[in-house]
């Protein structure tokens, strides 16, 4: 059996998720629609609603801004919302952001045929965030296309196969389908470009394309995983056998990391460090220098420099300015990345003595171990060694902070918000209103 076979087998195959499976995907859509109804008030994914209402308003799908639309331009609003705050869980071996494309292409689905069963919904989401967290821990090398919508569109089709009934034999066209839409490179990465929200969109947007055109009656490449022109060969090498060597055994979506802070997960490791010094009483002001000594993926993601006329997306992704905030606010609030709040004179005196340096690992994928320095004006210098990033499995944040960042996230989403996405959120995806 090829692996292609074996992965389409298992996204067509009846799951009864393990109890600690099934919990694991209850919190994580939490937080991933958590998340998503604070980015969709956000300033970008107000300037992107506007485009959205130009599609016409249809009664099948929500928005999380509390509007609806047709259900792919749903799934495309929700998938940006839940990533534009860079506060969405990822799966830091397979550097995807899995829950995001798979999270909003599963909630249009839902809505377009007007409420599903909720063990049905889980165990879509659950296969769905496999497939494309499988796909990333398959990567045989760094990423030059933007894994979470590659990976992401390959997974959330999966997922919105299951919940449209789709028949076993056509889960390879559905596949097919999503990989001939499959987009999104690092160069919006590079840039810290908008476009990298705007790539899940787009990306759970084509989930529900490709099955609805299959459910049509038109058909996709099968081979596109391994075929002389699939995924291993144009979009990243892949060895599938990583991932299939276990699959069904071990349910990647247990494996998933949530995000304290709206920021690039690369930020995570520093961030995590002076959050706890700052609680510990360092400040801003005494602080002359910071040093980062990482993997090259850390200094990738989020080593570019200060610039004094940064946008909110290159915030997100520039440890420079994001390690005076912790130390000045002891938080990361996204209300303060539109406008002036981040050309403080005190914020930007410190970020131009930030700096992430490569430490000599090889490996193109990994995010620790990390190395922080930081010297404070009277010389001393104090060192941390970061094997796992605050919110990973093997370091997960404290009952205090996951509140924390539940209570900032509904604050961000307003007095509108459907109170479900906070207090019941398998009920707010299930349920059509």
């Amino acid at each position: 059996m090829s692996a292609t076979s074996a992965i389409l087998d298992f996204a067509t195959a009846e799951h009864t998720l393990p109890d600690q499976v099934r919990a694991d995907a209850l919190r994580l859509l939490g937080d991933t629609l958590a998340g998503g109804a604070a980015g969709a008030r956000s300033a970008e994914a107000r300037k992107l609603k506007q485009t959205i209402d130009a599609f016409g308003a249809g009664p099948n799908a929500r928005l999380l801004s509390g509007e609806r639309a047709p259900a792919p331009s749903a799934a495309f609003f929700n998938g940006f919302a839940i990533h534009c705050l860079e506060w969405d869980a990822v799966h830091e071996g397979a550097v995807v952001h899995a829950l995001s494309v798979v999270t909003a292409a599963v909630m249009a689905q839902v809505d377009e045929v007007g409420g599903g069963d909720p063990e049905s919904i889980l165990a879509a989401l659950a296969v769905g965030v496999d497939i494309a967290s499988g796909l990333g821990l398959s990567a045989t090398g760094p990423m030059a296309f933007f894994r979470p919508a590659t990976a992401g569109v390959a997974g959330a089709a999966m997922a919105v196969a299951r919940l449209a009934g789709l028949p076993s034999g056509k889960y390879a066209d559905a596949m097919g389908l999503a990989y001939s839409f499959a987009s999104g490179t690092m160069q919006a990465h590079v840039e810290a470009s908008i476009a990298l929200p705007l790539q899940i969109a787009n990306a759970a947007r084509s989930a529900i394309t490709a099955v609805q055109l299959v459910k049509a009656g038109m058909e996709g490449p099968h081979e596109v995983l391994e075929g002389p022109f699939g995924y291993s060969k144009l979009i990243e090498p892949i060895d599938l056998s990583r991932y299939t060597g276990n699959l069904g055994s071990v349910w990647r979506i247990s494996e998933v990391a949530i995000k304290p802070f709206p920021s690039g997960r690369a930020s995570h490791g520093a961030l995590g460090e002076l959050d706890q010094l700052y609680r510990d009483g360092l400040r801003l002001d005494d602080v002359a220098k910071i040093e980062l000594f990482a993997p090259p993926l850390i200094q990738r993601l989020v080593g570019r420099p200060h610039k004094p006329d940064m946008s909110a997306a290159y915030a997100r992704l520039c440890l420079s300015i994001l390690a005076p905030l912790m130390l000045r606010d002891g938080i990361i609030d996204p209300a303060l990345f539109d406008g002036d709040a981040l050309h403080a004179s005190e914020l930007s005196a410190l970020a131009a003595n930030v700096t992430v340096e490569l430490d000599g690992n090889p490996d193109g994928n990994a995010m620790a171990p990390q190395r922080l320095v930081i010297t404070t004006h009277d010389g001393d210098r104090a060192e941390r060694v970061i094997s796992d990033n605050l919110g990973s499995i093997a370091k997960p944040m404290s009952g205090a902070q996951a509140a924390a960042k539940y209570e900032l996230c509904r604050k961000l989403a307003g007095p509108d918000a459907d109170p479900r996405i906070f207090d019941d959120p398998l009920s707010y995806v299930a349920n059509f209103p």
